[in-house]
């Protein structure tokens, strides 16, 4: 099972917030220096041999190629589209403000002073939107991307799938008490059989399931293996696409009882509220979400051999139509006064997960935090709460400040917990500026 180890690597940096194999990577270049306009990656016609980022034979997800490839994702694998209305674009209203790039604050694990401009090339920012009250007061395009270029946004999948599962419990057509075994009878075996909706949708559940990724025998290995959408050698004899593979995951412990980050959890949901509304996450993404938030561009998610969409982790939008779901989600459901996503989705999104649950799977960097409908929460003052992703890719929500950032990024380590230091105390720091700038 030695096959394409450049989509393994793919399944792995976009299905988890904690990589170890990503972990281990040696960066000895800086943000400037991996820039891949200054690399010249992919550049000619055609591009020279040792500036290729290919299929199958490129690992395109390793550092520095994964600096083009966050931008590149329907070039280099299969892709379903979760399409926008064209009849319901809102243009983004704008507000710029001056003085961001030069606040300061200091990083949680430094006593030294950094500036917000400082800290962008720090976490190989790509991309990054502010907005204020409903309007953009920040905007800056750097590496791969400009304004209609769609980025990579790793596990902010999740979040994407737990808002369609909370807009079909608000719309009555999903009970978040059910057992899953009663929605997809296929799973009554698995792990997952006796977990309720609920369960599944806060990570919650007991998998005897691991993604440790420096284990050559991690169960994550197979399920890259048979998400793969590239044809499988003939001596493959394992589960083929998300489906199938899911049926095999088994159970240890007691559900309810520990948060535990398994990107299983969420193909499990993408399947879920496929068999209740009998479509595939693509079409219902778009239906419930997408073409609902006035996008620019209809954003796209990577399919297994199978074409299924992979949930967990396939996205690629642009920022500032990521920017559009965040003030979505921010408003309570409403785009320019008109509601467009139950409130009452939000309202239980926004209510937070199990705090206790959430303490034992030991995320240093959120020692307050919880989980909830696949999205983290952060228990501060001003009770933020945001989509994330592996190397850096962030929808972060502040109520208080009538605040949303929105970051694209490719850094070189994919765990959240290594930029957080620099991250988090950054994001207060503009929203202590806000909302100074508001009295």
């Amino acid at each position: 099972m030695r096959f394409s180890t450049a989509l393994l690597a793919f399944s792995i940096m976009l299905g988890s917030t904690s990589s170890l194999a990503s972990n281990s990577v040696k960066n000895n270049l800086t943000d400037a220096q991996s820039d891949p306009n200054t690399l010249q990656l992919m550049v000619g016609f055609p591009p020279p041999v040792d500036k290729r980022v290919t299929l199958p034979d490129s690992n395109f997800f390793s550092f520095p190629k994964l600096r083009w490839s966050v931008c590149h994702m329907r070039e280099l694998l299969p892709t379903a589209s979760i399409e926008r209305n064209p009849y319901a674009y809102t243009p983004l209203n704008y507000a710029l403000l001056p003085g961001i790039d030069e606040l300061t604050f200091k990083p949680s694990n430094s006593n030294k002073l950094m500036t917000w401009q400082q800290s962008l090339a720090a976490n190989y920012t790509d991309g990054m939107l502010i907005l204020h009250k409903g309007k953009v007061v920040y905007e800056r395009y750097r590496g791969c991307l400009d304004e209609h270029t769609k980025h990579a946004a790793m596990s902010m999948t999740k979040s994407l799938t737990g808002l369609v599962a909370e807009i079909l419990i608000a719309q009555g057509k999903l009970n978040d008490k059910t057992l899953v075994k009663n929605i997809i009878p296929e799973l009554t075996n698995s792990a997952f059989g006796d977990a309720t909706v609920r369960q599944v949708m806060d990570m919650t559940t007991a998998l005897k399931y691991s993604e440790h990724y420096a284990d050559p025998n991690a169960d994550i290995w197979q399920y890259s293996y048979a998400a793969n959408p590239l044809p499988k050698p003939k001596e493959y004899t394992g589960p083929v696409g998300y489906f199938e593979y899911l049926q095999t995951v088994q159970k240890q412990g007691q559900h309810g009882a520990a948060f535990g980050y398994k990107t299983v959890n969420s193909d499990v949901l993408g399947w879920i509220v496929s068999r209740v509304t009998n479509k595939k996450f693509d079409e219902l993404a778009s239906e419930l979400v997408w073409s609902k938030i006035g996008a620019e561009h209809s954003a796209d998610i990577t399919v297994d051999g199978l074409g299924t969409p992979f949930a967990g982790g396939g996205l690629s939008a642009t920022l500032r139509d990521l920017a559009r779901l965040g003030l979505a989600v921010a408003n309570q459901g409403a785009i320019d006064g008109v509601q467009v996503i139950p409130a009452k989705a939000i309202a239980s999104i926004q209510s937070g997960g199990d705090k206790n649950a959430f303490s034992k799977a030991g995320f240093s960097s959120m020692p307050n935090g919880s989980y909830r409908s696949m999205w983290w929460h952060f228990h501060n003052v001003n009770g933020a709460f945001a989509a994330r992703g592996v190397h850096g890719q962030t929808i972060y929500i502040d109520p208080i400040a009538e605040m949303v950032i929105v970051r694209l990024a490719s850094h070189p380590i994919a765990a959240n917990g290594v930029i957080d230091p620099t991250s988090l105390p950054a994001y207060q720091a503009v929203a202590d500026f806000l909302m100074q700038q508001s009295k």
